[in-house]
């Protein structure tokens, strides 16, 4: 099938574009308010863009508090969503007042970071410490604004747990992707093919 993405014709029951482009890794980024309040949002249209610098990107569908925190702040972690995180990660999502700390509706414990004022997600093995590079704005969907958030990773932080052999283990912290619809997608497995010399 071929349809007009602008016109959106496509006749499927649901839009299929977040179907196509996957899997998407979450970035779970947590942020705090100016006034001190904790946030923590998982982003499925999140990754890395750039190394030396790094840098990674994630994506609001409208001014949402995390970018407005990260924005006056300057700071934010961005906490990998696992497997075994998978209903906390579901239970941050909901959408709540500002002044409502999402680690504690989520039962979810905090840790303070290194570099950065934003506390990270205790039990997640992957943490990147981040401060604030700019916010692009996209042409809006409705009349709601489409937000690129950018940070340089200023410290990362790995669970030893997941190193082997000197390198990171994915298939041992499980990070979950998104997927269209309501589905989601866990790395349980890897192959490895050589770069042509």
């Amino acid at each position: 099938m071929f349809y007009d993405a602008v016109e959106n014709s496509h006749g499927l029951r649901h839009d299929p574009f977040k179907a196509l482009v996957v899997p998407r890794p979450i970035g779970w980024i947590s942020s705090l308010s100016a006034d001190g309040v904790a946030n923590l949002a998982p982003y499925s249209f999140f990754n890395a863009v750039s190394n030396r610098p790094n840098i990674v990107m994630f994506s609001s569908g409208g001014r949402k508090d995390s970018a407005a925190n990260i924005e006056a702040t300057g700071e934010f972690v961005c906490n990998m969503a696992t497997w075994d995180l998978r209903e906390a990660m579901n239970q941050s999502s909901a959408i709540v007042d500002r002044d409502i700390d999402e680690f504690e509706l989520a039962g979810l414990e905090k840790v303070p970071s290194r570099l950065v004022k934003p506390p990270r997600v205790a039990s997640s093995p992957v943490a990147f410490e981040c401060t604030y590079l700019q916010t692009v704005e996209l042409p809006p969907s409705g009349g709601v604004p489409n937000l690129v958030v950018f940070g340089k990773v200023i410290g990362i932080h790995i669970d030893d747990d997941v190193i082997a052999d000197g390198m990171v283990d994915v298939t041992k912290f499980k990070p979950i992707a998104r997927l269209g619809y309501n589905d989601y997608a866990v790395v349980e497995e890897l192959f490895t093919m050589e770069r042509p010399s």
